[in-house]
């Protein structure tokens, strides 16, 4: 996915596949936060705004960071599910095994979007942090990376409720007997 261009992943989100879906995309979005900050960052390294050259250095630092990681997570997240669902399920032994394949994938598809939702929660401080003594001119990108980042959270939320109540193991115990 990393290698991937932009027009080919938003194929892939497009398809009728099990991944890419909403927590690659959230993980995307946590990227895109921390690029756009990065971004912000290196517009105000400039010479005068001396006074916070350490502060700036530290956001501009943690924010590549946060984008190396939120493009790691939109891979682990499609990872998780696309093998699991690919297993046949043709005899009752096969089904059974794809049954707890995907089951482990959804709790691992829980964790995932959990480490979005911290990253995100960091963008949105550093992007805090940086917007009083951000460059003026490239402020409304500041405010780009801290809606991204609340769009990363708020995806990978939803996504832990989501993967949290498709559960095969939680369906069966919660479902009537004639379904």
């Amino acid at each position: 996915m990393r290698s991937d261009t932009l027009d080919r992943f938003l194929w892939d989100l497009a398809a009728r596949v099990p991944a890419p879906g909403g927590g690659a995309t959230a993980g995307q979005h946590l990227a895109q936060a921390a690029a756009l900050l990065g971004m912000v960052a290196r517009h105000t390294d400039g010479e005068r705004d001396a006074g916070h050259t350490d502060t700036v250095l530290d956001i501009r630092n943690r924010a590549d960071a946060l984008r190396i990681t939120g493009l790691g997570l939109a891979e682990d997240d499609a990872r998780a599910f696309g093998a699991a669902y690919t297993l046949p399920r043709d005899t009752e032994e096969a089904g059974r095994t794809r049954t707890a394949a995907i089951a482990a994938a959804l709790v691992e598809a829980g964790r995932i979007p959990a480490q979005v939702i911290r990253a995100a929660e960091q963008v949105g401080d550093l992007a805090e942090r940086l917007r009083p003594i951000g460059n003026p001119h490239v402020i409304s990108d500041g405010g780009a990376a801290a809606d991204a980042a609340r769009a990363a959270a708020g995806t990978a939320r939803l996504d832990v409720e989501i993967n949290l109540a498709a559960s095969p193991t939680r369906r069966r115990a919660t479902s009537c007997p004639r379904h």
